[in-house]
């Protein structure tokens, strides 16, 4: 949902312990539509005859459209009625420079059997000509449908500990072989106990139970294609000797799991430590006789400084409605949001508003609301902070201490929260994927 600072302060030694096989369950590719044999009698081989088709396989160049692809192939005779059937289920206008496509074409007479293209990791348009070619322009009819690509979740394990041969979280997942997105997704569900820029020490360390997205390949076809994270079902992570553990459970009557302790505590907080997913370093903090960096003289510094790059996301740390956005002097491009219990939180300096940020506007937790910049009154980019409660400015830093979580299980759930507790945490240390998700364990 947000870019991540990569010049976090964080080190992180990340191994891949076990992983389901996505090739193992997901159809393998069929025969190509070139091949056609012919079996000559039980005691012969097979003889393979000439294609009835040549296949062309490309991706989308820079200014191209359906019907310049067509014209490029030499049939673009047949472009208005392919072109027809496809507008009936998709837009031709949303072709995507880079996306590959194939064309099958008669081998004799150069017309179009079959059109295919890829439009992103969960469908593929498909373009078959008619049976019986009586209809549309010159005799010629094609039908278009989109197909969904088939999917499949597995379950991993990774197991991490916090050192000095990887400076960040980001750095770390990305020599395991893993995305960046894997790391959001952590920081969000420890983000109302660990201040993942100054909170985390040497030999602090961490497990997750996640799911991966497997499809199948282009077309439906060739092996398995990696298209993307699902859910991180357990976690655990100590940090400075505290240790902690978040399993996602659904309190039923609520639209979406959420994430609880071992005891079944929500680990959602009325505010995120810090309105980024992962916390740049602290530059200034909250202060009542502060050296002004730009004046030279002593005054008070209402809120906390964060150093980070022009364009960093900056999120919403708790669920308000818009006060403001707008430019304010020394202050620059401001938002000010309005909380439950007196709360308000202010974010200055800003280079841009988030599309949709403006007054009355509501906004919930964790959504990006605008971009760190230079503006109004600075000496560089950086974001400026700030918490009021009832009237006055608070040290953001420590209030968040005294805000309460979220609301814990219901009793009448705790027996089933704590079965899946016990379950998810029995894989989690296991290494080995569940039943469900399959696979094998590594070596």
């Amino acid at each position: 949902m947000v870019a991540v600072a990569l010049g976090l302060c964080l080190g992180a030694a990340i191994f891949v312990l076990s992983e389901s096989d996505p090739a193992a369950s997901l159809p393998s590719a069929r025969a190509g539509e070139g091949e056609v044999s012919a079996t000559t009698g039980s005691r012969h081989a097979d003889v393979f005859l000439a294609a009835p088709v040549r296949t062309i396989r490309d991706t989308i160049g820079r200014g191209a459209t359906l019907a310049s692809l067509l014209d490029r192939h030499d049939v673009g005779r047949e472009a208005v009625p392919l072109i027809d059937a496809v507008r009936a289920v998709f837009d031709p206008r949303r072709f995507r420079v880079g996306n590959p496509y194939r064309v099958l074409l008669d081998r004799e007479e150069n017309f179009v059997r079959r059109f295919e293209y890829h439009i992103d990791d969960e469908a593929f348009l498909r373009v078959t000509r008619a049976v019986s070619d009586t209809d549309g322009a010159d005799g010629v009819s094609f039908s278009a449908a989109l197909i969904p690509y088939q999917t499949e979740r597995k379950e991993a394990t990774v197991r991490g500990t916090i050192d000095a041969t990887n400076n960040s979280l980001v750095a770390a997942l990305d020599a395991g072989g893993e995305n960046v997105t894997l790391a959001i997704a952590l920081a969000e569900i420890f983000a109302g106990e660990i201040d993942f820029n100054n909170d985390l020490r040497r030999g602090d360390r961490f497990a997750l139970l996640y799911e991966r997205t497997w499809r199948a390949g282009a077309f439906g076809e060739g092996d398995a294609v990696f298209a993307g994270y699902g859910d991180i079902l357990a976690a655990e992570f100590v940090n400075d000797g505290r240790e902690l553990e978040a399993y996602r459970f659904l309190v039923q009557g609520e639209p979406e799991p959420q994430y609880f302790d071992q005891e079944g505590r929500s680990m959602k907080r009325l505010f995120l430590r810090s309105p980024f997913r992962f916390e740049p370093r602290v530059t200034s903090r909250f202060s009542y006789r502060r050296l002004h960096p730009v004046h030279g003289d002593v005054r008070p510094h209402l809120g906390v400084d964060y150093g980070a790059p022009v364009g960093t996301p900056v999120i919403a740390v708790a669920t308000g409605s818009v006060v403001s956005a707008s430019r304010r002097g020394a202050s620059g491009n401001m938002i000010r949001l309005r909380h439950t219990n007196g709360y308000e939180t202010y974010y200055l300096h800003l280079s841009s508003f988030a599309n949709g940020i403006r007054p009355g506007v509501r906004v919930a937790q964790g959504q990006m609301i605008g971009r760190v910049g230079a503006t109004g009154v600075v000496t560089g980019p950086h974001l400026d902070y700030r918490m009021r409660k009832n009237g006055t400015f608070v040290n953001p830093l420590l209030e968040h201490r005294n805000l309460p979580p979220g609301d814990p299980v219901p009793d009448g759930q705790m027996a089933a929260f704590e079965g899946m507790r016990d379950t998810a945490a029995q894989r989690l240390r296991a290494g080995v994927p569940s039943a469900y998700g399959g696979g094998r364990a590594a070596p």
